[in-house]
């Protein structure tokens, strides 16, 4: 259904935001008959979308029910409904029904396999068009019920007021404002009466006391991260790559480990194994063989072997090991120390970077003013929320945008049926 064959009388919906929640929302408030309008502040429509995965946009976790319901950190109840109507193998079903080829990389992830987000957004983008859904490039400046009675929104643009039937609000969070995730929805939520929560960041580099900026650049594969809380309780431990910076450490591990280390990053311990595929015996053992092929050379240049560069002065230093001596003259009780570094590489966390560098922002609109079978506020029939500007969120690996995916579908499957009740 086109602009021109939109049924007479169809009641209308408005989408704010046309990022990965806001189109699923257009899109299926569009499907069920809605007139619907979208307004986006940015030229392009998804732009978050585009850089997404490094630019190549994951799109879920081909995963099932009760590991993506494992995945999410923030209010996983509250989205069980969302996430039961619309799964990831739904989400896989329907980009590859608009042509999009999808392939499923390690830990379940998926991606287009022109490794190009660019062919997600703009699928989005040509389905809402072959759907007749208006696009206003404008900024919502308010929205405020009309004081008819008749249950409808006022919506104040760039371009003036227009009247909705219902208003679906998917503006994203706080994080990469430059991609127009600046706040705008939860500043309509409060203007509404519409409770919200703190916002803090999550999948977030991390801060550390340590000075990390000799290793910044230094990329670390195949390591485990394990974090720790104050009670010395393990509270995240997985393996892959994470980064050295300037200020601290970032990569997939990191962000992943951020989530379980809010509000206070600094109560908890960081510890690095950097050769977890071999124990305490087989690593003594290759560290053994290390030292007797350098044995005439300084410790401080036995190591290239073993590990990158870029740490070795820092390994050197912790171990304790004088720099200059001869790698022959090392005791056990020293190749011992140095093996307990390479297990053990231990990181204070001091905070967390600033919210606009985190992938995705935790905290928004209150679950508890939201109906979760619809999205729909409590207090105000008629509006929706759905997507990152709600207080839910997860790991790394494709749930985030599946929880955007679903809860805004959810939504303009709500938005439209009550446009049609209201009729």
């Amino acid at each position: 259904m086109n602009n021109a064959e939109t049924a007479i009388g169809a009641k209308r919906v408005c989408v704010i935001g046309a990022g990965a929640a806001g189109s699923f929302a257009a899109i299926r408030a569009a499907e069920r008959g809605a007139d619907v309008t979208v307004f986006e502040k940015n030229r392009d429509v998804g732009r978050k979308l585009r850089i997404t995965g490094k630019g190549r946009c994951n799109v879920t976790n081909d995963c099932d029910a009760r590991e993506m319901m494992n995945a999410i950190t923030k209010n996983p109840r509250f989205l069980y409904g969302a996430l039961a109507r619309f799964s990831p193998a739904d989400t896989i079903a329907y980009f590859e029904g608009l042509g999009v080829r999808l392939k499923t990389e390690r830990g379940r992830r998926v991606f287009p396999e022109s490794d190009d987000a660019n062919e997600i957004a703009n699928a989005l983008g040509d389905e809402m068009m072959r759907l007749g859904v208006r696009l206003v490039r404008a900024q919502v400046r308010s929205v405020a019920p009309s004081d008819d009675g008749r249950g409808a929104f006022e919506v104040t643009s760039e371009r003036g007021a227009e009247r909705f039937d219902a208003v679906i609000v998917a503006t994203g969070g706080v994080s990469y404002p430059g991609t127009g995730s600046t706040g705008d929805g939860l500043r309509i939520a409060r203007s509404l009466g519409v409770a919200t929560t703190a916002l803090i960041p999550s999948l977030v580099p991390v801060v550390t006391v340590e000075d990390c900026s000799p290793m910044m650049g230094l990329s670390l594969k195949n390591v485990r991260l394990d974090i720790t809380d104050a009670a010395t309780k393990r509270v995240f431990s997985e393996q892959g790559e994470m980064l050295f910076t300037h200020f601290g450490v970032s990569g997939p591990l990191v962000l992943s480990a951020s989530a379980h280390m809010r509000p206070d990053p600094s109560s908890y311990r960081m510890t690095i194994d950097l050769k977890p595929a071999l124990d305490e015996k087989t690593l003594d053992r290759r560290i053994t063989a290390d030292l007797e092929k350098n044995r005439s050379r300084e410790f401080k240049n036995s190591l290239g072997a073993l590990l990158p560069s870029s740490i070795i002065g820092e390994v050197v230093s912790r171990s304790g090991i004088e720099p200059t001596k001869k790698c022959a003259q090392i005791t056990k009780a020293e190749r011992a120390a140095l093996g307990k570094v390479l297990k053990g590489f231990e990181l204070t966390p001091r905070s967390f970077r600033p919210i606009a560098e985190a992938i995705v922002t935790s905290g928004g609109v209150d679950v508890a003013a939201l109906d979760p079978r619809t999205m729909e506020a409590k207090s105000i029939p008629g509006l929706y929320f759905a997507g990152e500007v709600v207080d839910v969120d997860a790991f790394t690996g494709g749930y985030n945008l599946q929880i955007a995916f679903a809860t805004g579908r959810l939504a303009g499957e709500s938005a439209s049926a009550r446009s049609a009740e209201a009729q």
